[in-house]
């Protein structure tokens, strides 16, 4: 088993190695504004997974993907010389959506706000369906007379 800490580096090591090499190395004009988000590794080193985004529409993103198909043994011979492992990982690339989940979860945020909003206004002018005070109050409360009696006199619960 390898050690979680080396795994780590090494995935880093390879997010790092695959964004430079496609910054300067591959001149395919598939290949669109991109970005390396981030890169995992498995515990074995066998297998890496590069997760990227690419700025643009769903044409500039698959022409991407193509782009980085064809570089693939490229990419991974470099990486592999770079590790100095026995054996070089095969990568795996993978769109990172995040920005259309962001937009998700902020469209979702934005509805619960119009729905928070929408409640607010009909609280402020709702009324108690029964009385404002649905639980018996006795008039002849024990504590007015309390205050009214001596000081010295202790309360009830501390008399024995």
């Amino acid at each position: 088993m390898t050690d979680p800490a080396k795994v780590r580096r090494h995935a880093e090591r390879i997010r790092e190695l695959v964004a430079s090499v496609v910054r300067s190395q591959i001149k395919d004009p598939r290949l669109g504004m991109i970005t390396i988000t981030d890169a995992r590794i498995t515990a074995d080193l066998r297998d890496a997974t590069v997760f990227y985004t690419v700025l643009g529409d769903a044409a500039a993103q698959a022409s991407t993907a193509a782009a980085l198909e064809s570089a693939k043994g490229m990419l991974r011979s470099t990486v592999g010389k770079a590790l100095g492992l026995r054996h070089s990982p095969t990568l795996t690339f993978v769109l990172d959506d995040v920005q259309d989940q962001v937009k998700h979860i902020d469209d979702l945020l934005a509805q619960a706000r119009h729905a928070d909003a929408e409640v607010q206004r009909l609280a402020a002018n709702a009324r108690y369906a029964g009385e404002a005070q649905p639980y018996r109050v006795d008039e002849d409360s024990d504590e007015g007379d309390l205050d009214s009696d001596d000081e010295d006199t202790p309360p009830a619960s501390d008399r024995r």
